[in-house]
């Protein structure tokens, strides 16, 4: 399903193609590095000098989620203070330091402190590049714009599979960590020559001419200091206490709930899905493959979800997704056929995954311009205790032998994560989500 080149209000996808090249190529190897973990369970289970059990990975798992949420937290709040670019920068070096010291670890503490580091860079990527993709994209295809760029997670997840299908069984383990240290050495010396800092950010900062400039190349509206983030620290808390203000205090809690059961999804199934099916009674090899068929299937439902709720909203779209997902995790307490199996893993995929990145998309609806990069940082940061409980719940049902159990418990959160996404628009009331004047409606 191609992208249309422009949009209804006159910007092109090709000016800001470049810009969010660069983030899809970022997060692609967040998405990669994410799914290595999984990928390689099987042989770190197996790799007798970790000592690892299935309780022990999973509270790895929930370190690296842990890290994902201060990650989170620190970069969507300090973002405006010291810049899109330079946080890009630092987060991709963070997570290709950890995949270093995962490679190199002798036992599961320094492994897990690996991943726990990994978690830093990985977190705090995620609400930069949604938050450049936002600010960047045609406001009327910006849901779409944040479906591409998620396309990268999934594709890096299908590169973090089939490297450990391929790497892991002849060379080890070992050598899928050593992968993982690439991005500091492709994806940062482009992100240093050619990702744009925010016109908003340079215009806070009082580089005024640099902001323009900025802003004309990729047309995007001249910053104001209306919406020009709030400068030093006082700024910082104001940006907070922003997400509070009457018009959003109670949609600001239902995103978060919304998100905390996305990531308890999408990380939960990410680490636990291979051994889940391999429970459920297929063959080691067929059950890493069903983490890379469900990574196909995310990224073509994000391409779905992003043309859909640029159409119908990103909450009906979320809402709808989250349904889908409970009843596709829920089919899979039954053995089936190995093809009617990858069938429906693939199907679920389409949904599980774009039914959180389009949280995101609402989220980059209801916060103007000022607020809009703390608030994704918040809602991904305080979402990722689903991505810490995940892991973990995962481990502890596996542990308790009962696969089927496992599969339940993500179709339940499923269902947490439609109820909330789909009272966001009552909790906003008759407001318009600021800063989209130019943007259809949160739901219509």
């Amino acid at each position: 399903m191609p992208a249309p080149t422009t949009s209804p209000d006159g910007r092109s996808f090709r000016v800001v193609a470049p810009v969010i090249a660069l983030c899809w190529l970022a997060v692609f190897f967040d998405g990669m590095d994410v799914n290595i973990y999984g990928a390689t369970m099987p042989h770190l289970l197996a790799d007798e000098s970790l000592g690892f059990t299935p309780a022990l990975a999973g509270s790895i798992g929930s370190w690296t989620t842990f890290g994902m949420l201060l990650g989170a937290l620190a970069a969507g709040t300090s973002t405006d203070w010291l810049g899109r670019k330079p946080l890009v920068t630092g987060s991709v070096v963070l997570f290709s330091v950890g995949s270093a010291l995962c490679a190199v670890a002798t036992g599961a503490t320094v492994f897990g402190a690996g991943r726990f580091v990994s978690g830093l860079g990985l977190g705090g990527l995620m609400p930069i590049g949604l938050a450049i993709v936002a600010e960047f994209a045609p406001p009327r295809r910006a849901a779409l714009a944040t479906g591409l760029m998620m396309t990268s997670y999934h594709a890096g997840g299908m590169a973090a599979t089939g490297i450990g299908l391929v790497v892991a069984p002849e060379h080890g383990w070992r050598w899928v960590f050593w992968a993982g240290v690439l991005p500091a050495l492709i994806a940062v010396p482009l992100v240093l020559k050619w990702l744009p800092e925010s016109p908003g950010v340079l215009f806070a900062r009082g580089r005024a001419e640099q902001a323009y400039a900025v802003a004309d190349r990729y047309r995007l509206e001249r910053p104001s200091a209306q919406q020009a983030p709030h400068a030093g620290a006082k700024g910082r808390v104001a940006a907070i206490t922003a997400l509070f203000a009457p018009g959003t205090r109670w949609a600001t809690p239902l995103l978060w709930t919304a998100s905390f059961a996305g990531l308890l999804l999408v990380y939960g199934v990410s680490t636990w899905l291979p051994e889940l099916m391999r429970a459920t009674g297929y063959s080691l090899s067929s059950s890493v493959t069903f983490l890379m068929v469900i990574n196909a299937g995310g990224i073509v439902g994000m391409l779905i979800a992003g043309r859909t709720a640029d159409r119908f909203g990103p909450v009906k779209v979320s809402a709808l997704w989250f349904v889908l997902t409970a009843v596709g995790t829920f089919l899979l307490r039954a053995q089936l056929p190995l093809g009617a199996a990858y069938v429906i893993v693939f199907i679920t995929g389409i949904w599980l995954f774009s039914a959180q990145v389009m949280v995101y998309a609402a989220t980059s609806r209801v916060y103007g311009p000022r607020e809009r990069a703390t608030g994704l940082g918040w809602v991904t940061g305080v979402g990722r205790t689903g991505a810490v409980v995940g892991p973990t719940l995962g481990g502890a049902v596996l542990a308790g032998g009962n696969a089927g159990l496992g599969f339940t418990t993500f179709a339940v959160a499923a269902v947490l994560g439609a109820v909330a996404i789909s009272l966001v628009p009552l909790a906003l009331g008759n407001r318009r989500p600021r800063g989209t004047e130019s943007a259809p409606a949160l739901t219509a």
